[in-house]
């Protein structure tokens, strides 16, 4: 099967990295940007609260729930304005965020591994989350860079593969799902990915 594979596309999250413990420490370092920056913010609201009006939020919009950094950027600015500041500040304070979400640890053999399939395919990755490869420096390894954001929609929606297939160049050709529950870069846990026969 595989002789005849061209591409393969990986997810990001919890399949190159671990996210749980990127994600927790970012969410430290915005919090006490609040504090500094918008004290009344951080006084009124832990880390907890926020995530939960993110929840809220993405029950209140589904046509958004898709999108992290568009549910993080508006509640954020939700919080601004109920505490007083301008709306303005969830940008900055997003910035904050997302700097330390791309301070991040591969898991060992991912660098490695992605340089010699690169080698043989074209990669590409597909993801439900916001990481930026450039930031984290791995972006020309990967041919195409696919996310919900980007596509309007989350996987396992179908048009998520659908676009990602057209990304690779064969809007027609058949793809195999079989390595979705079973594509792991580390051996620890399921990872998530696709190949694209040629």
């Amino acid at each position: 099967m595989l002789s005849n594979v061209r591409a393969v596309a990986f997810d990001l999250d919890n399949t190159l990295w671990d996210v749980e413990p990127v994600i927790a420490r970012a969410e430290l370092r915005l919090h006490d940007w609040l504090r500094q920056n918008c004290p009344r913010i951080a006084q009124r609201l832990s880390i907890e609260d926020m995530r939960a009006a993110r929840e809220q939020l993405a029950r209140q919009e589904p046509h958004n729930a898709h999108d992290f950094t568009y549910l993080r950027i508006a509640a954020l600015a939700r919080h601004a304005r109920e505490c007083g500041y301008e709306e303005r500040v969830a940008q900055r304070a997003f910035e904050v965020f997302f700097a330390a979400r791309n301070e991040l640890e591969l898991f060992q053999d991912v660098q490695p591994a992605l340089e010699r399939l690169r080698l043989r395919y074209a990669l590409a990755t597909l993801s439900n989350g916001n990481a930026d490869l450039a930031r984290i420096g791995l972006a020309d390894l990967f041919e195409v860079s696919l996310n919900a954001r980007q596509i309007g929609c989350a996987k396992p929606h179908p048009r998520c593969l659908s676009v990602w297939r057209r990304n690779c160049g064969s809007s027609r050709a058949r793809f195999s799902m079989s390595a979705m529950t079973r594509c792991s870069m580390s051996g620890r846990r399921a990872r998530w990915g696709c190949v694209l026969p040629g």
